[in-house]
């Protein structure tokens, strides 16, 4: 019989969890300068060819920087920045297999109004020292980034925390659309949309079309924000994100949009629906 006040030994501990003992003993020490230049440059890269492979980053590295990187070392560093190469093969995605996926639910619809339907990613974020990921939750009638979060790991809990926020201050959207990470399609996540009736809408494996809003305003980001500074640390990436995300709502206009900005587009139509 199992003493519930007597702690377990680490490995019988490991042997429940399924887990090697070097993973419990493992310390992950900082990412050096090196690592952080090739991220930064491997990010640059994917945001300019995102169909580009390990081989062609491999080139891209030597012709465009005189770099010589192995492919190894570029496949780790893709899988530290969360990123593929954006084209349909085998084991795609990140997803964890025993959470569900849910269809793609936007495929044909005709978007006509604010919160018809939200969508949500999460993308890398360089600073001068480090990183985060950055989630954010956009509109996608009206392009309005609705709520974000950085963190320095990717869990889950930033996720729902930009998820709450959105919904508290903008009532809840008819479908939600993610891609099949693990941080979307995990129990905790889905509940929140579930809670507040939501439908739930999942990209297709190596379809990064079906949330093609999101990937574009990554770019806008990256390469009107992000890449010309260098954030000093988290409070730093923060306050420059935030001053960001309202240029991007209020004043940042779009020829999609018939060069009005998201803010102009989802209160005007907002209000027609209340009146």
């Amino acid at each position: 019989m199992v003493n519930a006040q007597e702690e377990l030994p680490v490995i019988k501990q490991c042997q429940l969890l399924d887990l090697p003992r070097s993973t419990y003993y493992h310390v992950p020490g900082p990412v050096n300068d090196e690592e952080l230049y090739l991220m930064k440059l491997i990010h640059q890269c994917y945001l300019d060819r995102p169909f580009y492979g390990t081989r062609r980053i491999k080139d891209w590295f030597f012709d465009k920087h005189s770099l010589v990187v192995n492919r190894k070392r570029i496949q780790r560093l893709r899988r530290t920045l969360a990123i593929e190469t954006l084209y349909p093969k085998r084991n795609l995605s990140r997803a964890n297999q025993r959470h569900k996926v849910y269809p793609y639910l936007l495929r044909g619809l005709t978007l006509d109004s604010p919160n018809q339907a939200w969508a949500t990613d999460i993308t890398y974020i360089p600073m001068a020292k480090g990183f985060v990921y950055l989630v954010a939750i956009m509109d996608w009638y009206s392009r309005k980034v609705l709520a974000w979060r950085v963190s320095t790991t990717m869990d889950t809990s930033f996720c729902i925390d930009a998820l709450e926020e959105a919904i508290e201050s903008y009532g809840r959207p008819e479908i939600f659309n993610t891609d099949q990470g693990a941080q979307f399609t995990s129990e905790e996540f889905t509940t929140v949309l579930k809670t507040h009736q939501v439908q739930i809408s999942m990209d297709g494996k190596g379809r990064w079309v079906d949330n093609v809003f999101v990937e574009r305003l990554w770019r806008s980001v990256k390469y009107e924000e992000v890449y010309l500074r260098a954030y000093d640390n988290v409070a730093d990436a923060k306050r420059c994100l935030n001053n960001y995300f309202e240029f991007y709502n209020a004043e940042r206009r779009h020829q999609a949009l018939n060069k009005m900005t998201p803010d102009t587009i989802y209160y005007q139509s907002a209000a027609k629906m209340a009146a």
